[in-house]
């Protein structure tokens, strides 16, 4: 049975991208639908991303200081043991919550939710096909695409489920793998890694390029790599695969380094060389909606419009960093533009993070860039080694990094490496945002005794190579 139902914005997915856009566009006054294939709300982000990932870190964590540094600080224990069935249940809740909480807050906000896969039918249309058959047309003044992205797959290494697993397997291991191999030492690779690596099993990480994390500052990469080595993660570094096959449960990894070829064995392969934009079943190609042939990315201009001026798109579909903030920024700007507002993302200041620990956060520059544009920069860095707090806590690794214009003071990037990274960060985004100066930040007072007098350390120290110094 067809119904037709008359909106002033649909939304197609609800990750991050999507409900944020959806709740703003209700706030400015619109009606609202919101599409979503999945039987819960909130994304690749909330279900089998961001957030389950983060929870298994977070568990991994405990677990790791409760065997290995609990008795520094003078707490003794028996035996410790894993219990991965908790571990996963307690991921399983936090997921379930969040993804409540979106949909109260859509209801909230009186959001019309349409579970069922979505279609454009027209430049004003969108046929939703229910899970039980059944078709629903609705009909929008606007159209926004916000369905995300899928793991890229690997020619020779196809997706099994199993053995040879993308990030949502990896997050849903039932025993820990005696010997797991990631193809990939990006954000997603490194932070799966880490997680198994605490619980007990052996992980290497093969990357073809000579470095992991290889968007960050090189600073950040050269701490973050003996780390994460310490720890007992083994990289393959140069290295390609070139196939893998199962037999009896275990995978043989072709490998493929300065022209020698060698056999990796394990239990589990993870792969996860990036994400693709989710387009598959849209219906793009019904309306005419241009795609960049090479990625993929749905392509869109300043306002977030694509060649057919009644469908927007944000997030992972267009070009950029594949993160959920982003995402949702571009929501925001996206709805208020649509709204006759002067919505707007700073690409700029756009912060990325990589959630080992210790974390690893960058906003803006990184120094190698600075050299590359001959941007005249002063640098700044002080080790978490030199602060009270991180020597309380025994969080001795790593650094505040930051960038400055060697002229003018203006920051141009902030690179931390350490506990809390992530936390830190966003002091850093503010500050450039408001175009703030090394000086602002080397004069602003910060707490005692903090993670973040790191970075008043650090920007002091950039001040000394500025001409405003006296």
């Amino acid at each position: 049975m067809t119904q037709n139902r008359k909106f002033d914005l649909i939304v197609i997915g609800s990750g991050p991208g999507g409900y944020v856009a959806a709740v703003r566009a209700a706030q400015l006054g619109f009606t609202v639908a919101c599409v979503e294939k999945d039987p819960r709300l909130g994304g690749v982000c909330l279900n089998a991303g961001c957030i389950p990932s983060k929870a298994l870190l977070d568990s991994s964590e405990h677990f790791y200081q409760a065997r290995e540094t609990f008795a520094e600080h003078g707490i003794l224990t028996g035996e410790i043991r894993i219990d991965l069935a908790a571990m996963m249940a307690r991921k399983a809740k936090v997921v379930e919550d969040l993804t409540e909480q979106v949909r109260k807050l859509l209801a909230g906000n009186k959001i019309e939710i349409f579970q069922g896969i979505a279609g454009l039918s027209g430049e004003n249309s969108v046929n939703v096909t229910t899970p039980t058959g059944g078709m629903i047309t609705l009909e929008g003044e606007r159209i926004l695409l916000a369905t995300g992205s899928t793991p890229v797959a690997v020619p020779g290494l196809a997706f099994d489920g199993q053995h040879i697993v993308s990030s949502t397997e990896a997050l849903s291991f039932d025993t820990v793998p005696e010997h797991l191999a990631i193809v990939g030492g990006g954000y997603i690779g490194l932070e799966l890694g880490s997680v198994w690596r605490r619980l007990g099993a052996k992980v290497t990480v093969i990357e073809m390029l000579p470095k992991i994390a290889a968007s960050m500052d090189a600073q950040i990469i050269r701490g973050l790599t003996r780390v994460l080595k310490k720890q007992g993660l083994e990289f393959r570094l140069n290295t390609s695969v070139t196939g893998a096959s199962v037999t009896d449960g275990k995978v043989a990894v072709t490998l493929e380094s300065r022209g020698e070829t060698s056999v990796l064995n394990c239990d589990k392969l993870l792969v996860a060389v990036g994400r693709k934009p989710l387009t598959n079943g849209l219906g793009l190609e019904k309306i005419g909606i241009r795609t960049d042939p090479q990625t993929g990315h749905v392509m869109v201009d300043s306002r977030y419009r694509t060649n057919v001026s009644s469908v927007y798109a944000i997030g992972d579909l267009v070009p950029g960093p594949a993160l959920a903030h982003k995402a949702s920024a571009e929501g925001i700007a996206a709805v208020e533009i649509m709204a006759g507002q002067p919505g707007e993302v700073n690409y700029d200041t756009i912060p990325s993070v990589v959630y080992t620990w210790p974390e690893a956060a960058s906003v803006g520059i990184t120094e190698q860039e600075a050299k590359a544009r001959q941007i005249p920069y002063c640098v700044g860095a002080f080790p978490f080694s030199g602060t009270g707090r991180a020597r309380c806590m025994g969080e001795k690794d790593g650094f505040a990094k930051l960038i400055c214009h060697s002229e003018t003071d203006r920051i141009l990037g902030v690179h931390i490496f350490g506990p809390r990274a992530a936390d830190m960060i966003a002091e850093c985004v503010l500050a450039m945002e408001f175009g703030a100066a090394s000086e602002d930040i080397a004069r602003t007072v910060h707490g005692h005794p903090t993670f973040s007098e790191a970075l008043m350390e650090a920007a002091l120290s950039a001040r000394k190579c500025s001409i405003y110094t006296s």
